[in-house]
């Protein structure tokens, strides 16, 4: 970040460059300018109060001269100093420039792939219920309201509404709306049914039978499958294991959708992968690229088996919820299971609780035989 004296003539000057710069000013502390690398410029105030940052644009260098904009600045940060709130210029606190800052800022929390995910929930399903309105007017009943209306979507829904949630908490962060007022506290989510499909003895049998027909031809993504299966693991994290992430009958992963994990193998487990080979650092290589296996090709060789097996509404993930189910039938309690899984809250662990019905007890006793081909 530069510090110089601004004037309206270097201003004017400013260049923009490949990423977002910031000029502070030397004549007033906590004021500057923003250069987009549309060539748009901004003032902003940035400053701390009680532990927490502040960043607000109070003006367009195109609409207002920089005495102007320093007299507004002072005012904000005086204001701020006294606890009370800056006023946001109109159209720097829209609902969709406030997200967009939020997408920019707070990206580095979200993996990749989260954050592709997130913003096409913000352009299809959050923008079209909240475009054009300040972001600090919207309400706990106009949430309610966007909610209610997506009823026929109640996926996109459910996945949405936390994204909304970081939006308004960020805001307040930012100073855009005043704390504590998250308009997306207690707004409760809808109950589908089949959203935690598991596999019973018979679907399990019907699996393993199905995985054997396939090996001969595919080898390395049947055992990608039987690895899900045996060890409840997402599939990102099996399909990107590398050779070095397997030490000590351990799995160490390095970039869990939690962070860094240790998935510990049973004998079946190790069985499978000591039958691979070791052509490549990675455990399911590509044959196209230098990579992993892409995830469509995973993709397309589950929709061969689970149709073979007769299994057509089951999901890759739901070979997870299995693992987990057989784990409660097992007697593990919740921080056990919840460690298996590499979850990070036992409120997500809690939900396979309801699972522990007769139709799966006898899973636990023929999965790692079934999957190993041996008779139960």
């Amino acid at each position: 970040m530069t510090v110089r004296r601004l004037t309206d003539a270097r201003i004017n000057a400013l260049k923009p460059g490949k990423s977002v710069r910031h000029v502070r000013d030397t004549a007033l502390t906590g004021f500057g300018v923003r250069i987009l690398p549309s060539g748009k410029k901004r003032y902003f105030i940035h400053t701390q109060r009680e532990g927490k940052r502040i960043w607000k644009s109070i003006g367009d260098p195109d609409r207002m001269n920089l005495a102007d904009a320093r007299n507004v600045a002072r005012a904000a940060l005086a204001a701020i100093r006294k606890g009370q709130p800056a006023a946001a210029s109109p159209d720097e606190s829209l609902f969709e420039v406030v997200a967009e800052e939020v997408f920019r800022r707070y990206a580095r929390h979200w993996k990749p792939s989260t954050l592709r995910v997130n913003r096409g929930y913000l352009r299809a399903t959050i923008l079209p219920g909240f475009r054009g309105r300040q972001i600090a007017d919207i309400t706990r009943t106009d949430v309610r309201g966007w909610f209610l209306s997506l009823h026929e979507t109640p996926a996109a829904a459910d996945r949405a509404a936390p994204v909304l949630s970081v939006i308004m908490a960020q805001a307040e962060v930012y100073g855009y709306r005043p704390g504590n007022s998250n308009p997306c506290k207690g707004l409760r989510r809808y109950r589908r049914k089949g959203r935690e499909r598991f596999l019973s003895d018979a679907e399990i049998r019907r699996l393993g039978d199905a995985l054997s027909r396939h090996e001969p031809d595919r080898p390395l993504l049947t055992a990608m499958v039987r690895l899900l299966l045996l060890t409840g693991c997402r599939s990102h994290e099996i399909r990107t294991l590398q050779w070095r992430d397997v030490r000590d009958g351990r799995l160490y992963l390095r970039d869990s959708k939690t962070g860094p994990r240790t998935v510990w193998l049973s004998s079946s487990s190790r069985d499978v992968l000591t039958r691979l080979p070791r052509t490549s650092r990675w455990i399911f290589p590509s044959p196209q690229s230098e990579g992993p296996v892409s995830e469509t090709a995973v993709s397309r060789f589950w929709r061969h088996v689970r149709s073979d097996a007769g299994l057509k509404d089951v999901r890759l993930h739901d070979l997870r919820h299995t693992y987990a189910s057989v784990a409660v039938i097992q007697g593990e309690t919740v921080p056990a299971i919840g460690r298996l899984l590499g979850h990070d809250d036992a409120g997500t662990t809690l939900k396979y609780a309801h699972l522990a019905e007769a139709t799966i007890r006898d899973a636990a006793d023929v999965m790692g035989a079934v999957l190993e081909g041996a008779p139960p």
